[in-house]
């Protein structure tokens, strides 16, 4: 029988690939385990989501591109963490490791190489991040959403796979999202995310133009970890995060405003949702989220506003864009063609980590 090691963490785009193909696994009767970090976002999702899959704890460290103390202490988080993987992995022999990126995942993969166990990392940006680069160096091949990507790894260690998306997110019901909201048909509604941590620049808008936003549209609010506030409206619906009911949210929305993140916004594609992205700055980031978004832009599926420009203004003007272009912008999405299916990609992994 295959036994499959999942690892990857710290926001919900590391997680949501392996929450994709862990189902089909199951469907196939492979055994599967999770490495995931200790306070990290993935062990709330994968022990609440797959009770049967065994979930393990590693330290891990915080990968800085900036001179910090803390750099010094993580170094040493980081070598904890490749003890943790090394006893986990030789107690449970798995015949393979995939990786779905971020800080807890470079510990188990350089633990993998050291037991001669394959190791399959996924990238769902288009430029790699520091994480997945560091541990290409011990895995036998990366896995890429956009084909761009290869052409900034190493000839001949990457496939080009596509987006995977979620099964159950195709499954919503109109009804139960009508019911979860108490919103109504007469509407728009408006999908409103800051990735699982939420977007402060994001909310404050939100927030400070509620009543101008609700005459025309009706609002789910994802907030993200310790966001919530005391906002009580008619058509206003607010949670940190959403799990299972997610699926019925998306079937009611019909314009998204989100981060950039990789995972979320093909999820909007497949999904058929316009979309208007605030992707993180280089400010706060290695400047991934501009490259899908831009790559997004590009392709016709969503209008950008730059986080330095982002106010009430540009985000009415953009949302009336999108309102106005919604035929072209849905002609767009559906020329885009998934490249592999999540049960496709489980036996990919599997052939090619023999």
């Amino acid at each position: 029988m295959v036994k499959i090691a999942f690892t990857g963490g710290g926001t919900i785009g590391h997680v949501a690939v392996n929450m994709a193909i862990i189902p089909e696994a199951q469907r196939e009767n492979i055994t599967c385990i999770y490495i995931g970090s200790k306070n990290g976002i993935e062990q709330e999702v994968i022990t609440k989501q797959f009770p049967d899959v065994k979930y393990y704890s590693i330290s891990s460290g915080k990968l800085r591109r900036y001179i910090s103390v803390e750099n010094v202490k993580d170094v040493f988080k980081v070598q904890k963490g490749v003890l943790d993987a090394l006893k986990i992995l030789k107690k449970e022999k798995p015949d393979l490791v995939f990786s779905k990126g971020g800080f807890v995942a470079v510990p188990v993969t350089i633990a993998a190489k050291i037991l001669n166990i394959k190791t399959i990392i996924h990238e769902s940006d288009v430029t790699p991040g520091l994480a997945n680069k560091i541990a290409l160096k011990f895995a036998h091949k990366m896995y890429t959403t956009f084909e761009k990507t290869l052409d900034y790894i190493p000839d001949g260690s990457g496939d080009y796979v596509g987006s995977i998306i979620r099964n159950e997110l195709f499954a919503g019901n109109k009804q139960q999202g009508y019911a979860l909201t108490q919103f109504n048909s007469n509407k728009p509604v408006l999908l409103i995310m800051g990735g699982s941590l939420g977007s402060k620049v994001i909310n404050d808008i939100i927030f400070n133009h509620i009543d101008e936003l609700l005459h025309s549209y009706q609002i789910i609010h994802l907030v993200g970890k310790g966001n919530r506030n005391q906002i009580k409206k008619e058509g206003y619906y607010q949670l940190e995060y959403a799990g299972e009911e997610l699926m019925h949210l998306f079937k009611i929305t019909d314009y998204v405003i989100s981060r950039a993140g990789s995972n979320a916004i093909f999820e909007f594609l497949a999904l058929k949702k316009p979309m208007i992205l605030v992707p993180l700055g280089k400010d706060q980031s290695r400047g991934d989220q501009i490259d899908n978004a831009a790559q997004f832009k590009s392709q016709g599926y969503a209008s950008v506003i730059d986080e330095p420009l982002f106010s009430y203004a540009t985000l009415t003007k953009q949302l009336d864009y999108i309102k106005n272009h919604q035929h072209e912008i849905l002609q767009a999405m559906n020329s885009m063609t998934t490249r592999y299916t999540a049960h496709e990609l489980l036996n990919k992994i599997i052939q090619d980590a023999k």
